[in-house]
C-alpha cells in the first residue's frame, strides 16, 4: 500500500509518522506521480511547529512542497508549463502538498520536465530555493557588471542566487562562515565572513560600492549592513528579516507579513531554473539523503547546522 509521512501533532520532529493510505486515480488536470525523491525545507518543519497555530483540524498534516519522480497515470487535459504531461515523463513537482510520499496525485500544472543530467535527489531540491532566488534577484535588479552583496551564500537559497547572479555577469560578494569560503569561490563568488566589521570588510573588497543586496538569513546585521552600503533601498531585499526589513524600509518577499509573494515570477521561474541546470549554469548540491521513514532525522538536520546543500527524502 502507498505510504506517506505526516505530522500527527504539533511541536517537533517527534510528531512525524509514516502512514499507509490509499491513492486515488488522477482526475481532470491531474497526474499520479511515483516519487523518487522529496525535498526537505525548513518551512516543512515550521508548518507543524505551532508557529502558524494549533488547529487540530489540520492534522494529520501532509508535508512536502517539492518532489521529483515519474508520471504513472494522467487524467484528462493534464498539461504543465512545458506542455502535455504523459505517462513515463520524468518531472519535478512544485508547488505541491504531500510530497513526502512514494505516490501522490498532483496538479499537472505543478509539473515541469526534469533535466536529464539532474539526479533525483538534486531535482527534488531545485525549485523552492531556486524560485526564491530568482524572485530575490529580480527584485534586487541584479545586472551584469554590477556588484551584489549576498547574505548567506552557503544556504540553499544563497547557493542558487549566487550561481544565477554569476552566470548573469554580476559580481557577487557573499557572506558565509570561513569553512564555506572555498565552496563559494569555486562557484564564482568572493566570500566574506559575517560578524562585527562586516561593512568594512565589504568596503575593502568593493571600494567602488555595492549597488544591491539580497538577505537570505534574516539577521539584524544582514539588514542593517545592506542599508548602510546600498544607496537605493528598493534594491535591498530580504526573504527572512521581515520585522527588521519593515523598520529599515527595504523590500520583503516571500510568505512573511507585508511581503510580496511574487507568485507570477516564481511560477515562471520553474522553467528558467530547469533551463539553467540543462545549460550548466546552475547545480544543486545535496547535503544528505534520508529514507522516507527517517523524516524526523531529516527535519532535525534541516533545523540544525549541516553542510551546504539540500536534504532529500528517498522513498
Amino acid at each position: 500500500m502507498p505510504i506517506a509521512v505526516v505530522a500527527a501533532g504539533f511541536g517537533g520532529p517527534e510528531n512525524l509518522e509514516l502512514v499507509e493510505r490509499d491513492v486515488r486515480e488522477p482526475g481532470p488536470g491531474e497526474a499520479l506521480l511515483a516519487v523518487r525523491a522529496a525535498g526537505v525545507n525548513p518551512i516543512d518543519a515550521k508548518s507543524y511547529s505551532g508557529a502558524f497555530g494549533n488547529d487540530p483540524s489540520r492534522l494529520p498534516m501532509p508535508l512536502g512542497l517539492e518532489a521529483a519522480g515519474v508520471v504513472r497515470a494522467v487524467g484528462p487535459d493534464a498539461g504543465g508549463p512545458a506542455g502535455p504531461i504523459r505517462v513515463g515523463d520524468e518531472v519535478i513537482a512544485f508547488r505541491i502538498s504531500g510530497g513526502y510520499a512514494d505516490e501522490l496525485v498532483v496538479p499537472a500544472s505543478a509539473l515541469v520536465p526534469k533535466p536529464p543530467q539532474l539526479a533525483w535527489d538534486a531535482a527534488s531540491g531545485l525549485m523552492l530555493a531556486g524560485t526564491t532566488a530568482v524572485h530575490a534577484l529580480r527584485v534586487a535588479r541584479a545586472a551584469p557588471g554590477e556588484t551584489l552583496l549576498l547574505h548567506g551564500g552557503s544556504g540553499a537559497v544563497g547557493l542558487a542566487a549566487l550561481q544565477l547572479a554569476v552566470a548573469g555577469g554580476t559580481r557577487v560578494i557573499a557572506t558565509a562562515s570561513p569553512g564555506h569560503h572555498d565552496l563559494l569561490r569555486e562557484l564564482g563568488a568572493e566570500p566574506v565572513a559575517y560578524g562585527p566589521g562586516l561593512a568594512d570588510r565589504v568596503r575593502a573588497l568593493a571600494p567602488e560600492g555595492v549597488v544591491a543586496a539580497v538577505d537570505t538569513v534574516g539577521t539584524d546585521e544582514a539588514v542593517d549592513v545592506s542599508v548602510e552600503l546600498v544607496g537605493d533601498l528598493s534594491r535591498v531585499v530580504t526573504i527572512a528579516g521581515f520585522a527588521r526589513g519593515a523598520e529599515r524600509g527595504i523590500v520583503r518577499i516571500g510568505g512573511g507579513p507585508g511581503a510580496d509573494p511574487g507568485t507570477a515570477i516564481r511560477d515562471a521561474a520553474r522553467l528558467e531554473l530547469a533551463s539553467a541546470v540543462a545549460a550548466g549554469r546552475l547545480q544543486v548540491l545535496v547535503a544528505a539523503r534520508h529514507p522516507l521513514a527517517d523524516a524526523a532525522a531529516a527535519h532535525r538536520a534541516v533545523l540544525g547546522r549541516h553542510r551546504p546543500g539540500k536534504i532529500a527524502l528517498i522513498p
